[in-house]
């Protein structure tokens, strides 16, 4: 009961500051990676606004899930009704920790996306929001301190390969790989729990974001 009260504590105070101005143009959905640091001012969509200039919405919420999840804790219900020049989003970690942690997950990997790109939870929640006319960015995982150099660098590997599958057949979206830009040496860059992105992470993240955004605006 009481790891009950917590959990639904702990949302409430990571869900503070979920909001869509009427006038964003640009909204960010997704998991913990991308509501980190809210509490502190420095989640990403709160650094991108002052990179572009432009007020941001932000849904995302920890513990969201692409396959599954009630009411805001499944990316596709935080982007419901939703609409925006550009939808910037992540997801996949907690379906594929829920399910399989990084071991047998093809079955998971499957249900999430395809290995052509085409087919899963991802490619279909993309292509209804490009039937709203949003540019999607999806912004794939780094590697964490805590996971680099296990079986899990092969798996989200794989991950990657099949996202950036199913935006080669669609020029209004774009996979951004923060593995470019993340190195899990660099500590500086991560929470205590070698996991999460640290301030400074978060403002590596929403510079990338600007970077791809920005000139397309």
């Amino acid at each position: 009961m009481l790891m009950k009260l917590w959990f639904v504590l702990f949302l409430l105070v990571a869900a503070c500051g979920r909001a869509v101005p009427d006038n964003a143009r640009i909204v960010i959905a997704g998991d913990s990676i991308m509501a980190w640091n809210r509490s502190q001012g420095g989640a990403v969509a709160q650094q991108l606004e002052p990179r572009l200039g432009e007020q941001v919405g932000d849904v995302s919420l920890a513990f969201a899930r692409v396959s599954g999840g009630q009411g805001p804790l499944n990316i596709a219900n935080q982007l419901a009704n939703v609409r925006a020049d550009w939808i910037v989003l992540n997801g996949g970690a907690n379906d594929l920790g829920r399910a399989c942690g990084c071991s047998g997950c093809l079955p998971a990997l499957r249900r999430l996306v395809s290995e052509n790109g085409t087919r899963g939870d991802i490619p279909e929640l993309v292509t209804q929001l490009r039937s709203r006319g949003a540019k999607v960015l999806w912004v794939d995982y780094y590697t964490a301190p805590r996971f680099a150099g296990t079986r899990c660098d092969t798996l989200y590997q794989t991950f990657q390969n099949r996202l950036q599958r199913m935006a080669l057949a669609d020029a209004g979206v774009v996979v951004l790989d923060l593995d470019t830009v993340f190195d899990p040496d660099d500590l500086r860059l991560f929470d205590r729990d070698r996991v999460h992105p640290s301030l400074a992470g978060s403002r590596k993240i929403a510079q990338e974001i600007a970077r791809v955004i920005r000139p397309r605006l």
